[in-house]
């Protein structure tokens, strides 16, 4: 089934692929009550942005002026609706078995309590502690970010330039005045404090997703990135420390 906005009233706007075009953007007028749902079970729906970019979720739907999804890993994300230009039905069948199978959490979830005897006899574990415990951040999100990134590969590099244990960009590694990002203890505590920085203005979902992606990208997107990379990196991370 395919959701789009309706034809406006007489001259209400310009009206474009059945959506009313108003000053440049787009109005879902009338939609304050409709859901976006799958039309069958095992069916899926294709977001189209309005930069032409598309995104396959399991479902979705209209909440005043944003639009809630829920991804075909079992998380959720939301954008604002006029990043949106329309809902369309997805051609490839939702597997709702599956769905189910991938919201049970693959890694073990590390209890808070046990926290500090599991994660300190981990690679770097004091060194982590240590940070985490003087910007006041879980050492846990510490250990499955370090987890995410490198595996705990001091030496690890993207192709992207990233460095390090905790995988700084460069740009970010200047930010916080380290002159080597293959140090374990000056890129440790240049990761924790960004993603410290982070969290104090997003929340927990979106802080990772802004350390994944950047938070340009995020408040450009007004929520989780339609990037199924970012999605992935923070449902792994999520579910590890039980979130």
């Amino acid at each position: 089934m395919t959701f789009r906005r309706p034809a406006p009233a007489p001259n209400s706007g310009q009206t474009t692929a059945g959506r009313v075009v108003v000053g440049g953007g787009v109005a879902w007028a009338g939609l304050a009550c409709l859901l976006f749902v799958p039309s069958a079970p095992a069916s899926a729906e294709i977001l189209v942005f309005t930069t032409g970019r598309t995104m396959s979720v399991a479902s979705a739907r209209l909440e005043s002026d944003r639009v809630l999804v829920t991804l075909r890993d079992g998380g959720e994300a939301s954008f604002p609706s006029a990043l949106i230009s329309r809902v369309d039905a997805d051609e490839v069948p939702y597997p709702v078995a599956a769905l189910e199978a991938t919201s049970v959490p693959t890694d073990p979830i590390i209890p808070a309590a046990a926290a500090a005897g599991v994660l300190g006899a981990r690679p770097f574990g004091q060194l982590i502690a240590a940070s985490a415990a003087t910007h006041g951040v879980d050492v846990r999100l510490v250990h499955a970010v370090i987890e995410a990134e490198s595996n705990y590969q001091p030496r690890a590099r993207s192709k992207k330039g990233a460095k390090g244990l905790m995988q700084l960009m460069p740009d970010t590694a200047r930010q916080y005045s380290v002159r080597d990002p293959y140090d374990p203890r000056t890129n440790i505590d240049a990761g924790v404090r960004h993603l410290k920085d982070l969290l104090s203005r997003l929340d927990v979902g979106l802080a990772l997703a802004a350390y994944n992606a950047g938070e340009a990208t995020v408040r450009r997107y007004g929520g989780l990135p339609p990037y199924a990379e970012t999605q992935n990196y923070v449902a792994r991370i999520l579910r590890r420390v039980g979130h």
